[in-house]
């Protein structure tokens, strides 16, 4: 660090301040920090180290500075956004590309040069007046082949609050990895805000990745998912720096299947959104280790992997006593918690959609002063809570935590779950044939249908690999062939499998029940340790009745019928041939240079199903397989 940097530092910082920056021996992370203290011109500056008095400042802060309202329970508050400013912006979240580079027209990109322009010239003293708060946080467990620190700079102590709920502080990482200068930075501001502190000059929002120098640039804006860097921002960072390392960073819970004798098998797990993630995260009879975001690495010829994160920031739509158990009960814990886009009734307390008991007649949301049939400027209805409000708890408040949470080793995965919302396709749960297989037929042709619910016309199939399509830095050919790669010289793989909730019969209804789930679970945990034996199908490896009618009854006290399982697990051929052409156009013209191996693979399955047709319909039932 030269004179003039540390000058402008111990100016601006103070000398307490400047003293807690010095701790950490990397002058690139100083010049960092003083280059954007002079651009965005703050009038203070509170450098955060992990001790417990500074972390109470920024969570006293965000209360002073009116982001967020005490409630009625103790460590309870909430938080509003913008009424236009409720969930990601997909439109101007743009990764910067240099000239001549090139991703899938599926991934939103910028010009580099242009989008750091633009978003310098949007940032200049856009925190005059403000305090910014210098965040130090670590993705993954600390101490860690797996740690990742990250520094944030905001002027917004909700979304530095919100952090500390939801990541491991990471200012002694900082001190630790001393020089390293493989560390992500964030430099967000909410910029000028209206007389409900939210963010004004929402037509200047804008979402920056800058992959070559490891930035997110976040501006007028503060719903979390634009927001909070570390989340799925910095994703796109680590999945990038994660191609050229040789690990992954993927869209995934992480959980632990409870097995025989004490035995625990930890599973991840990818589902697009209302495809069942988080209700298969949090099973009750099962252990969470994460919900959201895992990286994976070999080591000593195992899979392991770590939660990227340490809390939630959940979908808080629906969440009630009779279906969510185990969040509803942490939800009710006098905890650290911040609710967002909710209800606050007059006395504190809050709402939100579909939770138990009736709707309050008035209080305060995210529009402000509401009352039952309030509507916006354009005539809609204004509902008790916006549908993608949200909670940030941390993990450590669910009763079915796992205690490997924190483990700077990881867990060693035994397998990895796909799973999308599929009527008419995909059975229950099903094995993939080998490892290619099962990221190309399970991951790579993920798809999920749309809800009328939310969407307004159901049944439209979305495709989605590996549910990270949204979060991909890299070009989708290279994302499949990481994945691919990721398997050399393991002696032994986890299995994949496939999984589908949401199959229905032909009268239209589903043919599984919500708690179903945990059977596919036990049988996958089962396979996976080589308890039970599979029926081969030209798509996969599908359980025997018999052990699923015993599980049924160990785990559910439910009996199960051969009439059940023959609809459940039928082979449905030209609905999985029409899968397969629907995957192979969307490779051949939406995706650059896709490997062979994948129109290899599904041809493969092609022919199996063919001649599986030819032998015995359009419809096969397990019994003719085996």
């Amino acid at each position: 660090m030269d004179d003039k940097t540390k000058e402008n530092l111990k100016q601006r910082l103070g000398d307490q301040g400047f003293n807690k920056l010095m701790k950490i021996d990397n002058p690139t992370l100083h010049e960092f920090i003083a280059k954007y203290i002079d651009h965005c011109n703050p009038d203070k500056v509170f450098i955060c180290t992990d001790a417990p008095e500074d972390i109470k400042y920024i969570r006293d802060a965000a209360i002073r500075n009116g982001e967020e309202t005490q409630l009625a329970t103790e460590g309870h508050t909430i938080h509003f956004d913008s009424y236009y400013d409720q969930a990601r912006d997909k439109a101007h979240t743009l990764i910067l590309m240099p000239k001549g580079a090139k991703l899938d027209k599926s991934i939103r990109t910028a010009d580099r040069d242009e989008g750091l322009k633009e978003v310098h010239d949007i940032m200049k003293d856009i925190m005059k007046g403000k305090e910014l708060y210098v965040r130090f946080f670590c993705l993954g467990p600390t101490k860690s082949e797996f740690s990742q620190p990250v520094i944030q700079l905001t002027d917004s102590a909700y979304v530095a609050h919100s952090e500390d709920i939801l990541y491991r502080q990471g200012f002694e990482e900082f001190v630790r990895q001393g020089k390293n200068e493989k560390f992500f930075k964030i430099v967000h501001s909410a910029g000028e805000l209206d007389e409900r502190n939210t963010s004004k000059n929402l037509d200047k929002r804008r979402i920056y990745i800058d992959l070559q120098d490891n930035i997110v640039y976040s501006a007028n804006t503060q719903y979390g998912g634009n927001t909070i860097g570390l989340k799925k921002l910095s994703m796109r960072l680590a999945i990038n720096r994660g191609s050229k390392e040789g690990w992954l960073t993927e869209h995934m819970l992480i959980m632990g299947v409870h097995g025989p004798n004490d035995r625990v098998t930890y599973f991840t797990g990818a589902f697009p959104s209302l495809c069942g993630k988080t209700s298969t995260a949090t099973l009750d009879n099962e252990t969470v280790v994460g919900d959201d975001i895992a990286y994976l690495r070999k080591i000593n010829n195992e899979v392991r992997a770590v939660n990227v994160e340490a809390g939630v920031f959940g979908i808080i739509m629906g969440i009630n006593s009779k279906d969510d158990p185990g969040i509803w009960k942490a939800l009710h814990t006098p905890t650290e918690i911040i609710f967002s886009n909710i209800l606050m009734t007059p006395e504190k307390n809050v709402h939100w959609i579909d939770k138990d008991g009736e709707i309050p007649p008035n209080g305060i949301n995210h529009s402000g002063e509401w009352a039952i049939s309030k509507k916006d400027k354009d005539g809609k209805e204004i509902t008790v809570s916006h549908r993608n409000a949200r909670f940030t708890i941390g993990l450590e408040n669910f009763s079915n935590l796992d205690p490997t949470l924190h483990d700077p080793k990881g867990v060693v995965i035994g397998g990895m779950v796909y799973g999308g919302r599929d009527s008419d396709t995909c059975v229950p749960i099903e094995e993939s044939l080998d490892w290619a297989h099962g990221i190309i037929t399970k991951g790579a042709s993920l798809e999920s249908e749309t809800t009328a619910a939310t969407l307004g016309k159901e049944g439209v199939r979305k495709f989605n690999l590996m549910s990270n399509l949204d979060f991909l830095s890299i070009p989708i050919a290279n994302y499949i062939q990481a994945n691919l790669d990721f398997a050399k010289d393991l002696e032994k793989t986890p299995l994949i499998f496939g999984v589908n909730y949401f199959l229905k019969g032909k009268d239209g209804n589903f043919l599984n029940a919500k708690t179903d789930k945990k059977i596919w679970y036990k049988w996958a945990e089962l396979r996976a340790n080589g308890d039970v034996e599979a029926i081969n199908t030209p798509t996969g490896r599908i359980p025997k009745y018999e052990d699923l009618k015993r599980l049924f009854k160990e785990v559910l006290n439910k009996d199960y019928s051969l009439e059940d399982y023959n609809k459940q697990f039928t082979v449905r051929v030209s609905e999985s041939l029409a899968k397969i052409e629907r995957i192979k156009k969307i490779y051949e013209t939406d995706v650059m240079d896709a490997p062979k191996i994948l129109f290899d693979t599904l041809e493969a399955q092609k022919q199996r199903l063919i001649e599986a047709q030819t032998k015995h319909g359009d419809y096969i039932a397990p019994d003719k397989l085996t």
